[in-house]
């Protein structure tokens, strides 16, 4: 692979990852050896450019910190909870004592969509903005670094894509973003990702680069005690397979593994706290700071065909949230690896369970008590209307748009196991 040239080229993937090692593609290490990286020596770059302002109460940063612009575009979900619990009229507030202007975007699905990104950026460009503020969880995020992009490009989002029906055009400029999660799971205020779905055929793909990195990231953990029970359990457990998945990932560095290893120890312990008491800030601000681990572990590993899979089911079914997916195929999926990198399953479980572990099945059943203690174990993806005639698809669908993680799995998957994965985790 080749270097970024000076315009940052883009870079088109499947689900929120790469083709190879975003170390390799990011920063040109084309000796960077993506196979078997936990057994040998790696070479290896870091750059996670993002300012992160962490902690209770740091949204009041937001009022004096020096910004990329003069007037802003917030970006919110179309749901009522930005408004509901006073959050949007905070950041509209706070940007205004620094002097920024905003205009408020309000249209966001939990699975965004490009018709939405297309007409946020025409806006965007109508009405002058210099910056993007996502505010809310990771589709408000995503989607505000999409709009970026495309308020500085023209033809249509899918015209920038590498995969699916994508025409592979460059991009050269984006606004710059500011991130301020409500929600702890996707880490994508300290990685470049963005993830939409085209609902005319399909699929639901991603892109980075360094243009996407947000400039500011705030993560308050106060602005995160009003999500409910089901919706903690679901994020947080996207941020723990996020950092599973980079753990074995063949891609994986020394300096992912730190992330991913206090990533999934503060998951284990505290989000069932969160889950089960949403008021203590305690455990809000671990599961906040280990969803932001988890995030850097996207910025430095990668996640492996279990994100290609559960994006499948949501291209399909969009009312499918993502944690949601994701927990109903965890357990079967991560069976199907546990003989491929067995020291790695059990340094996850021992640092799940802070005993010895002498098997790779105690992180699985590490694994199902957390689920169970989140309330989240046994979920049934026929409650989303998922049907089972419609995995062949999804198993093609996966490959297709998302097929880069699969060659990021410990071992290759062959279809029929793809299938499996399905057919075994549905209920």
């Amino acid at each position: 692979m080749k270097s970024f040239n000076h315009k940052c080229r883009i870079v088109f993937f499947n689900t929120k990852f790469m083709l190879l090692s975003p170390l390799i593609i990011i920063f040109g290490y084309t000796n960077f050896k993506t196979k078997n990286i936990m057994n040998t020596n790696p070479v290896f770059s870091l750059n996670i450019p993002t300012k992160v302002m962490f902690g209770c109460g740091e949204i009041r940063n937001l009022a004096t910190e020096v910004l990329p612009g003069k007037k802003a575009m917030i970006v919110i979900s179309a749901g009522s909870s930005m408004r509901k619990f006073g959050y949007l009229d905070k950041i509209i507030n706070l940007l205004k004592e620094n002097d920024v202007d905003t205009i408020v975007f309000d249209k966001i699905q939990p699975n965004p969509i490009k018709e939405h990104v297309m007409e946020g950026a025409a806006i965007c460009k109508e009405m002058k903005c210099d910056m993007l503020v996502g505010l809310g969880g990771g589709s408000s995020i995503d989607s505000a670094k999409a709009i970026a992009i495309m308020a500085c490009n023209d033809g249509d989002y899918w015209d920038y894509m590498q995969s699916g029906s994508g025409k592979g055009r460059l991009v050269s400029k984006a606004l710059p973003i500011i991130a301020i999660p409500t929600t702890s799971g996707t880490g994508t205020e300290v990685d470049p990702w963005t993830v939409i779905t085209n609902t005319e055929n399909n699929e639901k793909i991603g892109f980075g680069c360094e243009i996407t990195f947000p400039y500011l990231s705030i993560i308050d953990p106060e602005l995160m005690v009003s999500v409910p029970p089901q919706l903690t359990a679901y994020h947080g457990f996207d941020a723990f397979l996020h950092a599973a998945e980079g753990f074995i990932a063949n891609c994986a560095t020394p300096i992912s593994d730190l992330y991913a290893l206090e990533a999934i120890r503060l998951l284990y312990k505290y989000l069932p706290v969160a889950v089960n008491d949403g008021k203590n800030l305690k455990a809000r601000a671990k599961v906040a700071w280990a969803g932001t681990l988890a995030g850097m572990v996207e910025s430095t590993s990668s996640c492996t065909s279990e994100h290609s899979m559960g994006h499948a089911m949501s291209a399909y079914y969009p009312e499918l949230p993502h944690g949601a997916g994701l927990i109903a195929i965890s357990e079967t999926y991560f069976e199907t690896f546990k003989n491929d990198c067995m020291k790695r399953f059990m340094k996850m479980a021992e640092i799940m369970t802070q005993q010895k572990s002498n098997r790779p099945s105690d992180f699985i059943d590490a694994l199902v008590k957390m689920q169970k203690e989140c309330n989240v174990y046994g979920l049934k993806l026929s409650d989303w209307g998922v049907k089972k005639e419609d995995f062949p698809k999804m198993v093609a669908n996966a490959k297709d748009t998302m097929g880069a993680l699969f060659t990021l799995d410990p071992r290759p998957l062959t279809d029929n196991e793809i299938l499996g994965i399905y057919e075994k985790s549905y209920k």
